[in-house]
């Protein structure tokens, strides 16, 4: 059964960590950047954590083990442990082990996240194409990886074995801006093979597969700063989301979001977690959030009122996917955005 087509945020009378009972967090953009605490992460995480809220993290990034993510949220001052931490690396291993007996090589082109995934499926990691692999599995390998991995996985590839990515995230953010991600990795493979990989991560099934397996969740709500990850996955896992604007997606973007990429609820940061969320509500030809007024004039957005810019934002919202119904908003909401800063 088809979803109904999002065309406003939700309002939420509780805080969201009373109305859901796990919170699906990305990490990179969301928690930290460049491994530094992203403003206000610790705190509404620990507020949340210690009002009930389960708090599980789940991470396209498959260079890092669980164990090695949950000691850095740990000395960042967010107490986790290993099984708190779901990575793609743990999804796509899963996925090579439905399809190959145990035991079986896999080529790995990555960190060492995609050599303990494996392993606990049963797998044994090589490094060599010549090395007999029955697969190869690709992931992010760190902005060392040596650019002679993408050739030996080029070579495997080319004599017919299947291919696996964790992810296929086109960046990744870091302290010192955006930088490329596991998909710009595949994509030099995709052009000296012309194969397509299998692959795992958000917003796929097999990540979210994952995710409820380790976490037993109930009402999961996912946090995330992608659209195209985090809350397409949410949306293919019929499940609520949450997007903080403290990674890659800025206002321009959401206006523009076609269905899957409509979060449920929009927030500056981590924060939001700990608030209920405003009302939307339609008035007249437009739609109202605090002290704001949105409409669709022509080609333009168009936003009247003042109050506190993500209102505004969530205003402009409504009006944009309501224009836009089951596509993409190609309204002017430039001014618009450039009135709440955003």
């Amino acid at each position: 059964m088809s979803q109904a087509v999002r065309t406003r945020p939700d309002g939420s009378g509780q805080a969201l960590s009373e109305a859901y009972d796990t919170a699906l967090l990305d990490l990179d953009g969301v928690v930290y950047a460049g491994g530094s605490a992203i403003a206000h992460a610790v705190e509404s995480l620990g507020t949340a954590g210690a009002g009930g809220m389960h708090l599980a993290y789940v991470t396209n990034n498959a260079l890092r083990t669980p164990d090695a993510v949950a000691e850095h949220l740990t000395e960042l001052g967010i107490p986790t442990e290993g099984g708190d931490v779901i990575t793609s690396a743990q999804a796509v291993a899963r996925l090579i082990s439905e399809q190959l007996p145990a035991g079986a090589r896999v080529l790995v082109i990555g960190g060492e996240g995609l050599r303990v995934a494996l392993r606990e499926r049963g797998l044994e990691p090589v490094e060599s194409a010549d090395d007999d692999p029955a697969a190869v599995v690709q992931g992010y390998g760190g902005p060392d990886l040596p650019w002679g991995r993408f050739a030996e996985a080029s070579y495997a590839i080319a004599r017919g074995l299947p291919w696996f990515a964790s992810n296929t995230d086109l960046t990744i953010p870091s302290a010192r801006g955006i930088a490329p991600g596991n998909g710009a990795a595949v994509q030099v493979v995709r052009i000296a093979t012309g194969a397509e990989p299998q692959v795992a991560g958000k917003p796929l099934p097999p990540m979210h597969k994952e995710t409820i397996l380790r976490t037993g969740a109930r009402r999961p709500l996912v946090v995330g700063d992608r659209l195209d990850t985090d809350i397409e996955g949410a949306f293919n896992g019929e499940v609520d989301s949450l997007l903080v604007l403290t990674g890659v997606t800025d206002g321009a973007q959401l206006l523009a979001a076609p269905p899957q990429h409509r979060p449920t609820y929009v927030d500056a940061d981590l924060r939001g977690l700990l608030t209920g969320q405003p009302e939307v509500a339609a008035d007249g030809a437009g739609f109202r959030c605090g002290g704001w007024t949105a409409t669709a004039d022509g080609d333009r957005l168009l936003l009247d009122g003042e109050g506190e810019p993500l209102d505004g934002l969530r205003a402009l919202c409504a009006a944009a996917w309501t224009a836009a119904g089951d596509g993409s908003c190609e309204l002017d909401g430039e001014k618009a955005l450039a009135r709440l800063g955003l």
